[in-house]
């Protein structure tokens, strides 16, 4: 059973509180909470940032590194959202954290810039490598060409934000069916690694660390190709009002989820070393595929078809879930009041949804993925450092509030200062892209 298919239809499960406010009951479970974290954090990020990593540090060693340091510095991240999420118990996460730490004016330009760049980048970012990866076997030895390629991406986010118009049972029955295609390819990728380890296929790692970019800003950059992959750490805290004993289930959560997924990226990592030089990894444009060519030979075909499907997936669910978001903003008034609507009929967000696949089709104009990453990755580690900052800005103004869980002050200090690294850096190696998000967050303000 998917993540996704485990939350609670918005309109069949939920209760009307004094006929306005709606409250949705608290039916997800610990398991599902890991569910959750692992199926959405597992999706089309691994399966591209390690050329993007790779790429930026220039070393086989110095890449390995910084796919372990995203998943500590996601952990420590995480745990500072239990506390924030144990302690404000209100869906939308980010949302309500800056809103309650910093009020109104800086969360609804949390929710302006989710709105107009990090959701529909994601979705776009995502929608192009599931036509990547379509596309592969047609064209293996280059590029497949740009029109059919935006089409095909253009056409999955167009077909998912249907399914999920009509029927929030049908786009959980999309998440079923596509979920374990991930895990396949992820187990498949890694159990060959460890075949040719054994085997002695180890060279890539002599001299591991040789040629390593001195560059910080590549190293920001390298950091957010592989957050990239780890993003969806925090979606748990988007429906903490329907998660049984928060108090316990977040931090459990995180905690079985974290290290898990962690361990999978750097296996599939040098999963990938013990087949592929670092210089066909770079040169491949689709790292599964190139992978599977060369061990899988007549059974190649397969593994384009399992990440094609997880990429499927993860769309599905990326879109299935922006709906409470833009919920919570507009019931406090932050957003026009037609996106909080939901059809009675379906039971859906259909004006939040239609209006996320234009903006997500718009994003598709880039079709450069790395560079969306970058552009998407440097306003979210913004935002998530602006919540974590609020955390300890909070302790100060609050002291009061409940905390079932409060961390040492160590991990959210640590948070900032890495997010104010990963912020500050990119802008020597990606101007573009960095004073773009500076450019659409300001406009949020203008309105």
């Amino acid at each position: 059973m998917s993540e996704t298919s485990k939350v609670p239809e918005l309109n069949n499960q939920a209760s009307q509180d004094e006929g306005q406010n709606v409250v949705l009951k608290k039916s997800l479970s610990l398991f599902n909470g890991v569910g959750i974290i692992v199926g959405i954090m597992i999706g089309s990020g691994i399966f591209i940032s390690p050329k993007g990593v790779l790429s930026e540090v220039d070393s086989v060693g110095a890449s390995l590194i910084i796919w372990a340091l995203c998943g500590v510095i996601s952990l420590f991240g995480a745990l500072c959202y239990a506390e924030l999420g144990t302690s404000i118990i209100r869906s939308g996460a980010d949302y309500a954290y800056i809103f309650e730490a910093f009020g109104p004016l800086p969360a609804f330009l949390f929710l302006w810039v989710a709105l107009v760049v990090i959701i529909p980048t994601g979705n776009a970012i995502i929608a192009l490598v599931f036509a990547d990866y379509v596309l592969q076997p047609l064209f293996p030895d280059c590029e497949s060409p740009a029109i059919p390629r935006r089409f095909l991406a253009a056409l999955a986010i167009l077909l998912l934000t249907l399914v999920n118009c009509y029927s929030v049972k049908a786009a959980t029955k999309v998440q079923d069916i596509f979920t374990a295609a991930k895990l396949i390819a992820l187990v498949m990728i890694i159990i060959i690694g460890i075949v040719k380890v054994c085997q002695g296929n180890v060279g890539n790692f002599q001299n591991a660390f040789s040629d390593t970019t001195t560059n910080p800003g590549s190293f920001a950059v390298a950091f957010y190709h592989g957050l990239f992959s780890y993003a969806g750490w925090n979606y748990l805290n988007f429906v903490t009002e329907e998660l049984q004993n928060p108090a316990k289930n977040l931090p459990r959560a995180i905690w079985i989820s974290m290290p898990l997924v962690t361990g999978i990226y750097v296996l599939a990592n040098i999963a990938y070393f013990t087949v592929l030089t670092p210089q066909d990894l770079i040169e491949s444009n689709a790292v599964a595929v190139t992978f599977a060519d060369r061990v899988l030979g007549f059974m190649s075909w397969i593994m384009p078809l399992f990440v094609a499907a997880s990429t499927f997936g993860s769309l599905n669910g990326s879109i299935f879930t922006t709906g409470r978001l833009f919920f919570t903003g507009a019931r406090n008034g932050h957003l026009p009041d037609f996106l909080a609507l939901i059809n009675p009929k379906f039971a859906t967000p259909i004006p939040a949804l239609l209006f996320v696949c234009f903006l997500s089709l718009i994003m598709l104009i880039n079709e450069n993925v790395h560079s969306l990453i970058t552009y998407m990755s440097f306003i979210e580690s913004g935002t998530i450092g602006a919540a974590v900052l609020g955390l300890l800005v909070m302790r100060k103004t609050k002291p009061n509030l409940t905390r079932p869980i409060k961390v040492h002050l160590f991990f959210p200090v640590f948070f900032l200062i890495i997010e104010a690294f990963l912020v500050i850096f990119p802008f020597v190696s990606s101007p573009y892209e960095c004073l773009i998000g500076i450019l659409i967050l300001a406009t949020g303000s203008y309105y």
